[in-house]
């Protein structure tokens, strides 16, 4: 996705209430808005609802959309907090025991080390939507999904030497893009 494809996109929402190109922008960030929930709540249908609260909160807020310079970003940070909110509203819902405080105490990173998390993962994100469709499909199959080569070869109908190809050609530009 380019920023010129986003800006056409944007401005036909903004400034025509296309619903058609507001489902266009949907079909191409939807994927990665949703891996950067699930990256924070670890709950695919947690993931889900904050990913389509995030596009009705931009629907609503349409003609404002030109304003915003990276929409990207935004959208990334639309996402973390509502992710956040989620996550802070379920804690509040669950009755803790004192184990499980002791495990997550534990756990606590330095604000610091969040943001450098949060940071890193983010190039992560930016950089898996650069490779070629083919390229990331097989390595989020694999890698995220814990699917085996055998299987991917079967849905993608591909050989799995085609498989490990696309996967080695994914990490080596995945760390071209990363480093």
């Amino acid at each position: 996705m380019t920023e010129q494809e986003v800006r056409k996109y944007l401005r036909k929402i903004s400034e025509q209430n296309s619903q058609k190109a507001f489902h266009a922008f949907y079909d191409m960030t939807y994927d990665r808005l949703f891996r950067i929930a699930y990256y924070y709540t670890h709950n695919e249908e947690n993931s889900q609802e904050i990913v389509l609260d995030v596009f009705m909160k931009l629907w609503e807020q349409r003609s404002k959309l030109l304003e915003i310079t990276n929409i990207e970003d935004y959208c990334f940070i639309l996402v973390k907090n509502a992710s956040l909110n989620c996550i802070e509203k379920e804690k509040r819902h669950q009755v803790q025991r004192i184990d499980s405080i002791q495990e997550f105490s534990e756990q606590v990173l330095s604000p610091e080390d969040t943001l450098i998390s949060e940071e890193l993962f983010a190039r992560y994100v930016k950089a898996l939507d650069r490779l070629p469709e083919r390229c990331r499909e097989v390595f989020i199959r694999i890698r995220e999904d814990r699917q085996s080569y055998a299987q991917v070869a079967e849905e993608l109908n591909i050989s799995i030497k085609t498989v490990d190809a696309q996967l080695q050609k994914a990490i080596t530009r995945l760390k071209s893009m990363l480093l």
